[in-house]
């Protein structure tokens, strides 16, 4: 039977002497995983062209993520991600329109209408104490007991004008309620 010797071949270098070649200790080689191109006897023989091969399909595997590792990843994460995208945009949508509304004075933010009411209710309030005095120096022939029976309705009037600004939360949550249903 006739032996089928293989001979060292020009640009073939053993396990040590790629090592060296590469700054790599022999034991860090080994765990690159590089396929010899020829064994002769006990010694491995490797190519340059194949520890580039072997190199850049690592870093490709480091670079892409295989089937193996995505068990703690959610398939749908792109999904998931395109949605609350799409939903920030809508509600940056709708913030933009109503802050247009508000330019336009079409729209009022229930703070400046809370503002404005408790306000306004305040000036009412002040009005209505000088109803009375206002009344006898104009009408001094009025029955002083009619003008403090009126001055007792204006105090009433004038106590639920005060108290306005503090019920508007409250009339605000019963109109939306009745809005709900």
């Amino acid at each position: 039977m006739a032996k089928n010797e293989t001979t060292k071949q020009r640009g073939w270098l053993n396990k040590s002497e790629m090592a060296s070649s590469l700054g790599i200790s022999p034991q860090a080689f080994d765990k690159w995983g590089v396929a010899p191109v020829a064994r002769i006897g006990r010694e491995a023989f490797y190519t340059v062209q194949n520890v580039v091969e072997n190199r850049v399909e690592h870093a490709q595997r480091k670079q892409q993520p295989t089937g193996d590792g995505t068990e703690g990843l959610d398939p749908l994460i792109e999904y998931k991600l395109l949605e609350e995208r799409r939903g920030l945009t809508a509600a940056q949508r709708i913030a933009q329109e109503k802050k247009n509304l508000v330019l336009d004075k079409q729209l009022v933010p229930v703070p400046f209408a809370t503002f404005a009411l408790a306000k306004i209710a305040a000036q009412i309030g002040s009005k209505l104490d000088t109803v009375g005095k206002t009344v006898t120096r104009r009408h001094p022939e009025v029955d002083p007991r009619i003008i403090e029976s009126v001055e007792r309705e204006i105090a009433l009037a004038r106590n639920i004008a005060a108290s306005f600004g503090e019920q508007l939360p409250e009339l605000l949550d019963e109109y939306a309620e009745s809005v709900a249903e």
